[in-house]
């Protein structure tokens, strides 16, 4: 079965010199990829600020940071140009497996280098960025992150994210939710007018973590024609409790959330959302190359067209729906 995956890190890997033909010690490499059964990963350009990438070498301010990033993103791409190409549109996801080859998605996640200057949204579509998340952890120009705190978690989108926002429908780029405050997400969903995303998150219902969508928030963005990419972090899939079972991830519980959310939202509602190398718990099925795995288990849970659909037709409809053909 072909998946598409909503959110990636590894254009760290890249940004750092290492090469997708390679990577062993990732989640994500081009075998690994290809064992797999992908159809399109969409590849974030995951951008640090306040001083937290310094766990990961990176000491650049975020814009110096992008730019070396996309560069490495760009060389990977010609690379391996026989076996992944980039995608700008949906037709180009279907053109390039019909083709024999994948896709490569670009994204951003955390839409501090805007820096409140609209024609910097245009510059990401120029650069072929096709979703962006508004924030990570931090406060930008755009808005503020989820936070456990209730008081927080309810602030909302600033001026310039309302702006933001609004152009990236008219231009073609996704609005993705994950991370952002719930005040922003309703924010989001009353500026938009296109479907919106969210491209590595979980069910608050299952999990009470403020990175999570609760009830409410998965009909509202069912009710806009969007999709929820499940997230295979454990602290998103189940409560801590402080043992060891609490740095595994379970595909039993994968499952789990999927099957909420169709539940709660309905079955147009889910897609992937891995987060591969962007986490460090055991993910029972290893890798990229054991999600068929995960599709194994779907197929008891699901019909096969539910399965077909969570794997990479909802989310291509929404790419469709959201950038055109």
């Amino acid at each position: 079965m072909q998946i598409i995956d909503l959110h990636c890190d590894t254009i760290m890997h890249f940004y750092a010199g290492e090469h997708l033909s390679e990577m062993e010690n990732c989640h994500i490499n081009l075998k690994k990829l290809q064992q797999g059964e992908c159809m399109a990963q969409c590849f974030a350009i995951f951008v640090p600020s306040n001083g937290s990438g310094a766990k990961h070498g990176i000491t650049e301010e975020p814009a110096e940071y992008f730019d070396k990033a996309y560069a490495g993103y760009l060389r990977e791409m010609e690379l391996n140009k026989e076996t992944i190409l980039p995608a700008y549109t949906a037709a180009d996801v279907e053109k390039n497996y019909a083709a024999g080859k994948m896709s490569s998605i670009l994204t951003v996640e955390d839409g501090v280098t805007l820096d409140g200057k609209i024609e910097n949204v245009d510059d990401y579509y120029r650069r072929g960025v096709r979703m962006v998340s508004l924030t990570w952890n931090f406060e930008n120009s755009l808005g503020y992150p989820q936070s456990p705190d209730p008081a927080l978690h309810a602030r909302g989108l600033k001026p310039f994210g309302i702006k933001a926002v609004r152009r990236m429908n008219e231009l073609g780029i996704a609005v993705d939710v994950s991370h952002l405050s719930e005040g922003g997400f309703w924010d989001v969903e009353k500026t938009t007018t296109k479907p919106f995303i969210a491209s590595h998150s979980c069910c608050r219902g299952l999990c009470n973590h403020s990175r999570n969508l609760t009830d409410e928030q998965l009909r509202a963005l069912a009710n806009k024609g969007g999709v929820c990419g499940i997230n295979y972090l454990s602290r998103f899939l189940h409560d801590f409790t402080g043992a060891d079972s609490d740095n595994r991830t379970s595909i039993e519980e994968v499952v789990a959330h999927l099957k909420h959310m169709k539940n709660v939202a309905g079955i147009d509602t889910l897609a992937m959302g891995s987060d591969y190398d962007g986490m460090h718990n055991v993910l029972e099925w290893g890798d990229y190359s054991g999600t068929q795995k995960i599709v194994q288990a779907l197929e008891k849970a699901f019909t096969a067209e539910e399965v077909e659909k969570i794997c990479w037709k909802n989310a291509l409809r929404v790419f469709r729906d959201i950038i055109g053909e």
